[in-house]
This record gives C-alpha cells, structure tokens and sequence, in this order.
C-alpha cells in the first residue's frame, strides 16, 4: 500500500534543520557510522571521479555514510550520464536536421534533461541544494550523541 503525503524526513535531517515542526524526534531511528562508503569498481570513470569529489566533502558534513552506497551512486551515474549528453550538445549543437529536411531536437537533450532531473532528486536527498542545504544547520561531524544538552534538546526535553 503506498504512503499518502509527504515522504518522512530522516531525523538526522529533522535534527541539522532545528527540528522546525517541534514533534518529538524518532529517537530510535538507526544511525550508522558517518563514514563514506567505498567507491564502487563498476561505476564509469566520470561517475568514479564525482564520487571523489563530493565523498570526503559529505563525509565531514555528516551527511554520507556507509549504508548510503546505492544512493550515492546513482547520483554519482547520473551525473556522468548528464555530463556526457552535455558534452555532445556543446560539441555537436542541440538540433539536428532529419532526413525529411526538419530541424529536430538532438536525444541528448532529452537525456541531458532527465539525467539532471534524477541527480536533483538524489541532490535533495543528501541536502546539496542550495535550498536544501539552507534548511540545515551542520554539527561538522561532531558527535550529538556524546553531547548531554544536545541530545536532551533534540529529544523535545529543552522547554
């Protein structure tokens, strides 16, 4: 059966933007190391190299960890697959002619726009949106657990 409304947010998301709802956060909700997944050997080479890119950045920030393997890859794929379409239009220009002697669009672009649709999707996900990213508040991978105050704020003790 399907879930109406809107996806649940995971906490520690919930936890970065202030907990703006003030309901009670799902304390028992798992938590896994903060820690980069390895890099996957079957990803292209454009995909392997966004992947370094942006891994360590969202590693620190404490948005990546290693359970988010499969996610971050298709990010990472989609990005290599946007890139590539891209590419051929600079290259090559956005329309062609069709041997009916019509200006038609190159599929590139299509693909381009699909691509970019899915990476944006993945993008939201991970807060690396400027509006997304503007809705949390980074703890720069510091250890909420291990902070007394926070964990009893984040719990909805503080007042």
């Amino acid at each position: 059966m399907a879930q109406r409304g809107r996806k649940p947010k995971p906490t520690a998301v919930k936890a970065l933007e202030g907990n703006p709802g003030k309901r009670s956060l799902n304390t028992g909700e798992p938590g896994p190391e903060r820690k980069a997944p390895r890099c996957p050997a079957w990803l292209e080479g454009e995909a392997k190299k966004e992947w370094k890119r942006m891994a360590g950045q969202m590693e620190k920030l404490g948005i990546l960890t290693e359970i988010d393997m499969a996610a971050f890859a298709g990010y990472c794929q989609a990005y290599a697959r946007w890139k590539e379409a891209e590419e051929y239009i600079s290259e090559h220009g956005a329309t062609m002619q069709a041997p009916s002697g019509y200006c038609q669009q190159v599929p590139q672009v299509s693909i381009a726009q699909t691509y970019l649709k899915i990476m944006n999707r993945f993008c939201e996900q991970f807060g690396l949106t400027p509006s997304s990213r503007s809705r949390i508040v980074a703890d720069n991978g510091k250890d909420r657990e291990s902070d007394t105050m926070e964990l009893l704020l984040l719990k909805g003790g503080g007042g």
